[in-house]
């Protein structure tokens, strides 16, 4: 027990002693430092930040302002921009709008109250395309003509039911009721024409003519030249040919006229013939010529056939 004791004690005197001198080089003095470093920017290079910081916030404000006056010219908005408007279904354009490079689309349509206009310098051209990208159709609409490349053109009534006008590479066909031609020369046609009727409006001339060819018209059943209510005149530079094959040619009237018939020449003698004749009758050749002869008391044709012999 008094050696623990004494141990402890020189532990307590150690410990102090160590306290003691730890304390002591607290209080100690280092040594002062002569050289001072300032840390910073100072001078011209404190003077160019300032600048530099100033100028980005000049350039900030001014792409701000730049940016708010295009949104307000442009009329920017969350549906779109100015006229031009973003459906759900598509593109909606107010007013006159210019495209300077081609426009694929699926559907133009104007508004229900207003007309679409498609308007160009030069030309406007619609094209069509299979899935393959070759051009099937084709409409141009130029300064000197409107053209239409399609294997088919179809012209339908408002409602799309009825075909109106279709043309392909081997016909043209017309399905209206009437088809009228306004222009004063009528209509030239350079093939033949199949139609069950051609009529001229009220009060205005029905006029078929060939100037340098046959005019011919045919039907199995039978051709029909109507005036009801005026003259029918049929005229030719050369000869005029009636021809009935298996029928007969009537004539119907109250009055049939055959002007400018020759007159005939007796056999015997010219002196015969009366220079105040009134009255014919008329003769037939064998060859089917019509001439005039002076009615008497029995027919003259015999004396005066020698006109035949010319035919």
């Amino acid at each position: 027990m008094e050696q623990s004791a004494t141990l402890d004690i020189e532990t307590l005197k150690i410990t102090q002693e160590q306290f003691m001198l730890s304390s002591q080089s607290v209080h100690l003095q280092r040594p002062g430092c002569d050289a001072v470093y300032p840390v910073g920017l100072y001078g011209w290079r404190k003077r160019c930040l300032y600048f530099f910081l100033l100028l980005v916030l000049v350039t900030m404000i001014v792409n701000l302002a730049l940016t708010v006056w295009i949104i307000k010219v442009m009329h920017f908005s969350v549906d779109g921009m100015g006229n031009l408007q973003l459906k759900q279904d598509g593109i909606r354009l107010d007013g006159i709008s210019e495209f300077l490079l081609p426009l694929y689309v699926n559907e133009i349509q104007s508004r229900r109250d207003s007309l679409l206009v498609l308007g160009s310098e030069k030309n406007v051209t619609l094209n069509a395309r299979n899935n393959q990208g070759q051009l099937t159709g084709q409409l141009t609409l130029g300064p000197d003509a409107v053209e239409a490349q399609c294997q088919r053109l179809e012209v339908r009534s408002k409602d799309g039911g009825r075909l109106l006008f279709t043309a392909n590479e081997e016909e043209v066909i017309m399905t209206t009721e009437k088809f009228t031609v306004t222009g004063s020369e009528g209509a030239v046609f350079g093939h033949s024409v199949e139609t069950p009727l051609i009529q001229a409006r009220a009060s205005e001339e029905l006029k078929l003519e060939s100037p340098t060819r046959t005019l011919t018209m045919e039907a199995p059943r039978g051709v029909e030249v109507s005036a009801p209510k005026g003259p029918l005149k049929v005229s030719g530079r050369k000869d005029l040919q009636l021809e009935s094959t298996e029928g007969e040619i009537l004539l119907d009237a109250n009055t049939i006229q055959l002007g400018s018939l020759p007159l005939g020449v007796y056999t015997a003698s010219p002196n015969q013939a009366s220079q105040e004749q009134a009255v014919y009758e008329v003769c037939v050749c064998p060859s089917g010529k019509i001439y005039l002869s002076p009615a008497e008391t029995s027919s003259t044709c015999q004396a005066m056939s020698n006109i035949c012999l010319w035919s």
